[in-house]
């Protein structure tokens, strides 16, 4: 949306793995008064390889990463600067790539460097013109196997000169977690809008977001911003804190808590549960009286487990994230930190916690 405030009108997808899901989310664009086409990536073989697949739809044109969050503003600046890179300042610069700068312009780009040189990286949108394509042409499999577009434009500012843009406005969405901080900074942008039935007996204070054709029952109270979709049914008697976002078709029911959480599409959260600083996907259902954790008793950082390798991310607060059609029996526990994939099965008085792969059963 940012980029649609912005200015920009003209939009190509690089879709690949799962595309229909962002196809039928977005679809041609016109319920942004925008024009969206779609390119099929095929193999997944790299960023420089994804751009390439445009070659025949762009000219002049910017790039952004799709896990990214960028200001309006900075969408604008990039947009007035041909041939530029958007750039920012952070902690830990490891696990990003690392632009060595001469005044603004970039003159190397560093990949994941165990001792940085600095801490300006590379913040994942450029403008481009069709010059990008030689250069893309030119690239070699990078070690891990695939064609990057940072070792396009190491090729490139040996010849032409490249611009570093400092950005004001970045989120990256690297892990799950990080959703949650992504989900809170664009609830803070929010206004408030009620489309669906309020009770007379229900509270909701400060911003409020409430989709059509959702029913809002007595004794339920929602502290904002929170955001709920359209054909949901919230209540009676909950409670809704700050930093949630509610997806379509979703049910919240008796003596529940949600707290700064993400519940996605079709979801069900009904009897006398607790959620709080979670992600739970969609058509998951929640037994009777199951309780998430979601803080350490020490109060020291929460770390998961992902894919076998262990995260520290750097939360005091972290409950679940868990994946889609993920069914809990009544009474069951969620341990701080647990990832939980698609199709999981936690059964009654069940705890659930560490990593939890696809189609398993806790009993």
């Amino acid at each position: 949306m940012n980029a649609i405030d912005a200015g920009l009108t003209e939009f190509v997808f690089i879709v690949g793995y799962k595309s229909e899901m962002v196809r039928n989310y977005f679809g041609d664009g016109t319920n942004w008064n925008v024009s969206i086409d779609y390119v099929n990536q095929g193999k997944a073989l790299g960023t420089a390889h994804a751009i390439e697949t445009a070659e025949n739809f762009v000219d002049d044109f910017i790039v952004l990463c799709g896990d990214t969050i960028f200001g309006k503003e900075d969408f604008q600046n990039i947009a007035k600067n041909k041939m530029s890179m958007g750039l920012v300042e952070v902690e830990n610069a490891k696990e990003y790539g690392i632009v060595k700068l001469e005044g603004k312009r970039i003159v190397q780009i560093h990949e994941k460097m165990e001792n940085p040189i600095s801490n300006v990286i590379n913040a994942g949108i450029y403008h481009f013109d069709s010059n990008i394509f030689g250069y893309i042409h030119k690239t070699g499999k990078s070690p891990r196997g695939e064609y990057e577009i940072t070792d396009s434009i190491n090729l490139l500012i040996k010849e032409e000169s490249m611009e570093g843009i400092f950005l004001k406005e970045w989120r990256d969405v690297v892990y799950p977690w990080h959703l949650l901080d992504a989900n809170e900074e664009i609830l803070k942008k929010s206004e408030g809008r009620i489309e669906g039935d309020i009770s007379e007996n229900a509270t909701l204070t400060e911003t409020v977001i409430v989709g059509k054709n959702s029913k809002i029952l007595p004794g339920s109270h929602i502290e904002g911003p929170v955001v709920i979709g359209s054909d949901c049914k919230i209540g009676p008697n909950c409670y809704i804190r700050p930093y949630t976002s509610i997806g379509n078709s979703c049910h919240v029911g008796n003596a529940c808590e949600i707290k700064n959480s993400i519940i996605m599409d079709s979801s069900n959260v009904p009897h006398q549960n607790y959620v709080g600083d979670s992600v739970i996907g969609e058509r998951c259902n929640l037994g009777a009286g199951t309780k998430i954790a979601n803080l350490r008793l020490d109060k020291r950082n929460i770390k998961v487990i992902l894919n076998g390798k262990k995260h520290d991310t750097k939360r005091r607060k972290l409950g679940v994230i868990m994946g889609d059609n993920v069914q809990t029996g009544i009474n069951s526990m969620t341990n701080v930190g647990t990832m939980i994939g698609n199709n999981v099965f936690i059964g009654l008085g069940a705890t659930a916690e560490g990593e939890i792969r696809s189609k398993s059963k806790i009993l």
